[in-house]
Formats: structure tokens, sequence, C-alpha cells
């Protein structure tokens, strides 16, 4: 093994010294515990957790002795980089190596000749290994598990999975140790025990120094809306990584970064062959080439998304840029991690907001950070659909007898309180699909044999079955390449169905003409950029955290106070001023209501700041209850600050709203929320994922790939026939539950009632719209009108607006419409102001 002092010797010949927190987790791997390590990104996780496990088993060189889950394979050949350098001079017989999706069929066939010492690996490849008949003969020899970042994991499905995988382990071995890494938490305690309960904890260094800026723009628009691209910012932000040896710019969506990288190109050509484009769309081979001239210090500059959010070591770079809100507290330090990434090193984050508010919250942003305040992640619940795909997984992997089954299952901590009912329920559903599908052979999946063993007799439903492990749902992919061959990303179906031969689009940082689909892949050519479309992948909106929503409200009621504590504050006062002689601020303990008669009619606004999820909740059980009494068709829209209703007939809002926002019991509130929205819709189309990830649908067969019609088409005739004849079906009831906890939060919403109930209603009447209302009705008028006839009326309105408030119009309304067409001249840099 690899003794503390050669670890030491190691240390010292890189120059570094092994930090209280590392020891510490020494010393607990060397008694055999298992532990979560917290400590700031950069400060030294990994090696932490790395040189402990050389410590404790370097002295062998067994098949898998280590497994290291990472929750993005983009992530997986980075790691394995940073495992091999310390393995290669402290455990030089060790056999290190990646399986995830991006492994050739020729590197699993060489692994499972002989297994290397260090896997790296996902937790879908993991459950994979799980299916394999020799499972396990081969994966009780694993004895430590660790689980990179961990907070990505534990509030998701692939979280649930992984529960489920180690609980499988530690069956196979008692004494194997799992150590998760997470920089980003909150809730350690939860997050420790959902990971290996009994797990201690281990928190490392805490004081990393991280700065976080904001670029501010030349002006103030004091009527800013959101849903654009944010590219007026795209002078400054060329001025920001020219003066910097190496940026990452970081965007919230696939087709922002596209976007960005495409104008940063177009603005310095010059550039090109220095700035690259990284997301998780982008074909593997690409994505490691540029993590490698990063890390060589080759590039000047890359434009990425959450794919670059975790794990990868760019030591040279020297800043980070985020364009637009982070929408969360964790995943803008996250992000900040990324530059000055190790120990001692200083981390820096400016923020480019694309409209005015959100130099708001970049204040609340920093806020936030410097109070401690951080998002926590709570586990799912015994999701019966993640259960299900399990069961058949292991019924692959040598089979299972239910009766020792059940106490593994509970052991993972989402499953604790899995109900008998509930179990007899999940393994009717893999032996026979229960008891509306009993007559068809393809959902007899599972069945005893004469021993009493569950196995999968069928090797095409074994087969279609591991192609298709794994959690994440969306919307099916389109393989883009050339004509020639040359692979260059995916795209969702959705979007690339709606072209037409001849059609360009931006994809991979090039523009790109379709010429032919076939099947699910579409051939293309390289094409001049003008009037590109932007591809469309699911996921792209994240909705703000409760922990920011909290920290905005609070720098809106110092502003009420004429209090504005920093840079951002100040530039964005006359925004505020304006919004408080017009109406008023709201604030924690002041709910802001605004009532305005309008050409279009009568429009409520409301601001409770509560997220886009809840807003949408709120909004249609605020219709359905307004509606009982007073029918009434109404719009609607939702921003992540508020809501608008608007009808054609008057409303009496301010004797009336209290009444309607009152808060109800839980059961109650569901009935009322489902009554006010197509429930039965919903429901349906949440069905769907739930109905993938059980196996009732396949994303894909062995050898074809499914279109997305066909599996909206499959998975809606399964959810009518069990309304239809099984309603109690436990699908059906988890696919209301997950619409009501996940895509209308009612839980969150009934806290937001609550808190609703002990705020002050301030209910204003204003004479036009506000700094607050105006991008509420932006959003309802884009889904209602083309970027033409719609920049004509912002731009009138805008005019109006100003003109009361004594002002100019701004003048880029159209490009900010056609999703960022960048300033034809790169004039002005903006101005850089920041707060240390």
């Amino acid at each position: 093994m690899a003794s503390k002092w050669a670890t030491s010797e190691w240390l010292a010949g890189r120059g570094w010294k092994a930090f209280p927190f590392q020891r510490n987790v020494w010393r607990e791997m060397a008694a055999g515990r298992s532990g979560l390590l917290h400590a700031t990104t950069g400060s030294g996780k990994t090696l932490a957790v790395w040189l402990g496990a050389l410590q404790a088993f370097g002295d062998g060189e067994a098949p898998l002795t280590v497994l290291w889950v990472t929750p993005m394979r983009a992530l997986s050949q980075d790691t394995l980089l940073a495992l091999q350098d310390a393995a290669s001079a402290l455990a030089p017989h060790w056999t290190l190596a990646a399986r995830t999706g991006d492994t050739t069929s020729g590197e699993r066939a060489s692994q499972q000749r002989r297994w290397p010492t260090g896997l790296v690996t996902t937790p879908e490849s993991l459950s994979l290994m799980l299916s394999r008949a020799d499972a396990p003969d081969v994966m009780k020899r694993v004895r430590l598990v660790v689980v990179d970042e961990w907070h990505e994991l534990l509030g998701t499905k692939r979280g649930v999975q992984l529960q489920l995988a180690l609980a499988r382990l530690r069956r196979w071995n008692p004494g194997l140790m799992t150590w998760g890494l997470s920089a980003t938490l909150a809730n350690l305690d939860e997050a420790a025990d959902t990971l290996a309960p009994g797990a201690v904890i281990v928190r490392g260094a805490q004081d990393k120094k991280i700065l976080i800026d904001t670029l501010l723009p030349e002006r103030i628009e004091r009527f800013a809306w959101g849903g654009h691209m944010g590219l007026t910012m795209l002078p400054a932000v060329i001025a920001h990584v020219e003066a910097a040896a190496n940026t990452l710019v970081f965007t919230n969506t696939r087709s922002q970064c596209e976007r960005w990288f495409q104008a940063m190109l177009e603005a310095r050509p010059d550039w090109a062959g220095l700035i690259a484009l990284h997301h998780g769309s982008v074909d593997a081979e690409a994505r490691r080439w540029v993590e490698a001239a990063m890390k060589a210090g080759q590039l000047k500059c890359v434009v990425c998304t959450a794919s670059l959010d975790l794990g990868v070591d760019f030591l040279p770079v020297e800043q980070v840029l985020q364009i637009g809100s982070a929408k969360g507290i964790a995943r803008l330090l996250q992000r900040a991690g990324r530059s000055g990434h190790a120990p001692g090193r200083r981390s820096r984050v400016t923020m480019v907001p694309t409209h005015s508010l959100e130099i708001v919250e970049a204040s609340a942003v920093r806020a936030a950070v410097n109070a401690g305040r951080i998002e926590p992640r709570r586990p799912p619940d015994a999701p019966l659909d993640v259960l299900v795909q399990h069961l058949v997984t292991v019924a692959l992997g040598g089979g299972f007898r239910p009766e020792e089954l059940l106490p593994e299952v509970r052991a993972a901590p989402s499953y604790r309180h899995l109900s008998d009912d509930a179990w007899a329920w999940a393994l009717a559903f893999v032996r026979h699909g229960g008891e509306s599908l009993r007559a068809y052979p393809d959902f007899q999946r599972v069945v005893p044999d004469e021993e009493g063993v569950w196995r999968v007799p069928d090797q095409r439903l074994a087969r279609r079955h591991r192609s298709n492990i794994g959690t994440i749902v969306s919307d099916a992919v389109v393989s883009v390449q050339f004509l020639g061959g040359g692979r260059i990303a995916t795209v969702e179906e959705s979007f690339i169905s709606r072209l037409r031969n001849g059609d360009v689009f931006l994809l991979g940082g090039r523009a790109l003409e379709l010429i032919r689909i076939e099947g699910l892949t579409a051939y293309v050519r390289v094409a001049k950029p003008d009037k590109a479309k932007l591809p469309r992948w699911d996921g792209g909106q994240f909705p703000i955290s409760d922990t920011l929503a909290d920290s905005i409200l609070e720098r809106f009621d110092e502003a009420r106070q004429g209090r504005f504590t920093d840079s951002e504050m100040r530039f964005v006062s006359p925004l505020l001023k304006l919004q408080s002689e017009w109406s008023a601020l709201p604030g924690p303990h002041r709910l802001l209501a605004e009532v305005l008669e309008s050409a279009d009619g009568h429009h409520l606004f409301l601001f409770p700041f509560a997220g886009r999820v809840v807003h949408l909740g709120l909004a249609s059980l605020l219709v359905w209850r307004a509606g009982r009494e007073t029918p009434a068709t109404f719009t609607m829209a939702i921003t992540d600050y508020g809501m608008e209703l608007l009808s054609a007939t008057k409303i009496d809002w301010p004797s009336r709203l209290r009444d309607l926002l009152a808060p109800v019991d839980r059961v109650t509130l569901r009935d009322e929320v489902l009554a006010g929205v197509n429930g039965s819709e919903l429901a349906r189309r949440r069905f769907r994922q739930i109905a993938r990830i059980s196996g009732l649908i396949f994303q894909s067969h062995p050898g074809e790939a499914r279109s997305q019609r066909q599996l909206q088409a499959s998975s809606s005739l399964y959810f009518d026939v069990f309304r239809q004849h099984d309603p109690g079906n436990r699908l059906l009831r988890q696919a209301e539950s997950e619409l009501l906890s996940a895509e209308l939060d009612v839980d969150a919403l009934g806290r937001t009632l609550e808190r609703m109930a002990s705020q002050e209603l301030d209910i204003q009447q204003p004479a036009r719209a506000t700094p607050l209302s105006f991008p509420l009705m932006v959003e309802r008028l884009r889904e209602r009108a083309s970027s033409e006839s719609l920049a004509q009326r912002l731009s009138r309105m805008l005019a109006e607006l100003e003109a009361a408030a004594g002002g100019r119009a701004p003048e880029d309304v159209e490009s900010k419409l056609a999703f960022g067409k960048p300033p034809e001249k790169l004039k002005g840099r903006g101005t850089r102001r920041r707060r240390r």
C-alpha cells in the first residue's frame, strides 16, 4: 500500500502539503468508515479520498477494487487523468479505466477480459454492470465506491438508482466503504445518511476566497425583460475576455451557448482556433479535445454550459463569466470554482446580466454567499418506476429471491419506508405487467424458476432492458453528421423534425444546412450563418431557488428604505426608484399586487417571488377560485418573480384577492390545483417519463431507435388502458404525485400561500405598466405574436413608458427579440464595476 510517508513525499515533490481535513479523511478510511467530504471547489477533495484509497488498498491489484462514480460522462476522462497521476507514482501496478456511454464496444470487451483495479463510471453504467450474469462474482470484489459531486445526484432519480446499486454492492461486500464528495450542500446530515447510513462527515477547507463581481451595461434599462440571449453585452464581454489570459463563459442553455460562441467568433474572427464550444450534445471526442486544450493553455476562451460545471480541473483558468442569472447560489459557486481550481487560489466569477433585474439578482447572490446561505437538495421518496427497473436489472444480474431482496431494497434510504403492498405491486408488475397487462408476453419480464429465483427468461427482453437502463428521460435525439460521415453532435428530434431540407441552424459552433434526415440521423453540410436557427433542448430553464428569491426580496426591502449598499444596487436604483414612484417595491414581509386596466383588458400582477413552478400552480389556482363565483376567461403569464392574469371582464381584485389567496390543507389544495389545470393532460405527460423508466415503453431496441411520436403514442395508450381498466395502478398514482411535487410543487405552493397570508398585502393601481409588471406583459405577448409584430408593439410601449418616466426608449428591441442579434459594431466596452 502507499504509506503515509510515501504520500507525503509525493505531495512534497509537487510543492504541496496535506491539509488537516485530508489527513482526517485518511484516518477515517484507514478505519474502514464511509463518509461525506464537504469542502470548497478546488480545495483538494479528489486527492483526499484518492490518496486515502491508495493508502488503504494500494498493496493489492485486485480487479475492480475502486469504483469512482461521476454524475456526467463528459467528466470521466478528466477524472481518469487526475487519478492516474497519483496512482502511477504510489501504486504503479494498478490499472485504471473509464466505462461510460462514451466507451467503445472494443474497450468494454477488453475491460471484461481483465477488469481494471479502478474504474471511473456513471450511475447508468454501474447499473448496466449489475445486469451482467456474472455480476455477483465480479462486483463483490469492490471495496470502495467514491461518488463525485454527490450534490448533483442527491435530489434526482439518478441518485436513487445509485442508492439501489450501492445497497446491492453492500450485500455482496458488507465491509464496502462509500465516500461522497461535495462542495455545495446545505443539508449535510441528510446527504451523508442518504449516501451511506452512518457515514461520517468531514468538513474541509471552507475559507476559499471567491470574488463575485458584475459586468454592468453602459446604461440602465428601466423597462427590461427576460427570455433573450443578452448579446447587447457582447462588446463588454469581448473586452473582458481579451484582458484575461483565459476564460470560461458559462451559459444556462445549449442554445444560448451556440449563439454566444457564434457571436464571439463573428466579433473576433482572429480568435478562430483560440475559442471553443463545450456542451453535453457536442460529440465526445470534440469535448475531450476542448478539455485537453484548455488544460494545456492552448485556448483563450471556452463557451460552455453545465457540462463544465463539475469536476474538470482547469487550473490555468483566470476567470469565469456567467451569462444571465445562474438562478441558484450553489450553481454559481460551482461555476466560480472552475477558476483558481487549486488549494490557496482565489476563484473569480463575473456575472453578465441579460436584463436590468438580473443586476438585482447579482447583488442578491453575493449577499447570500457572504452570509453562507445555500440551497438544500432532497432525495426523492420511493419512486416505483426506478424500483421496477432495478428489479429487472437484478433479475438479469444473477436473479433474486423476493424475501432476500426486500431488506436490501429497504437499505436504500429512499425506500426505507417502502410498504409491503408497494413491494408486492412492483413484483407483480415485473412478473406480468399487473392485472391489465397479464395476457401480453412482453410484460412477463421476470419469472421465478423451479428453485424460486426470479430471472429474465427471454434474451430479447434482456437485450431490450440493457439498451434502456437509466433514469434520464428526454426527447429522442438525432445524430447530426456531415455527408462524409463526420459526427458533429446530437439535437432533439422535436427541433430537427420542424426543419425542411435546406434550412440552416447552429450546432457545434458551425452553421449547418440540413440536407436530409434518415431515421434518427440528420445529414448536413457547412453553410453561411445568416438567419441560422437555434436548436432547442429540453431542460433549458432553471427555476430560481427559494434561497436566492429570499435574498432578492431583501435587496428590494433595502431599496424601499433608501439603502443601496453596493455598486449593483446603486446602478439599478433608477429602475427601483421609478417602481416605487409608480407603484411600490415588494419585500420579505410585503406582498405586492398591481391592478391595471389597458387596451388588452384587466390585469392582475402578483409578485410572490416563488419561482416559475409555484407561480404556474398559483395562477391556475387563482383562475379556478375566481371563476367559481364570476365565470371569466383568463390569459396568464409567469416569470420567476411573479405572474399576470388578464381578463376581458373586470374582477374586483382589491376586495377579493386576500380571500382568493387563503391557504388550505394539502388534500384540498391538491384537488383545487388539479381542477385549475388540465391535470389529466399534465399527468399523461408525466406518465410518459415514468413509463420509459419502468420499462413499459422503450426509447430504443437493439439495432433501432424509436421516434418521439411513437413513444408518445405508446405511453398514451398505456395511460388510457390503466385509467379505464386498472385505476389503482401505482404508476398512475406516481404520475399524479410527481406532477404535484415536481411540475406544480404543491408543497411549495402551500408554503407560499401560508407565507403570503402572513405578509402585508399591498395592492397598487398604477396608471401604466411598471418596471416589475412590464416583463410579464412581454412574456404574455411573445407567445401570441411574431418577432416582427412584437418588436413594433414593444417599441411603441417602451416609447410611451419612457416618455412618461422622462427618458428615451432603447433602440435594440428587434435585435433582442431575434434572440440576440449582436450590435453591428463593437462600440464601447461597457463599464465594469465590481465589489470585492
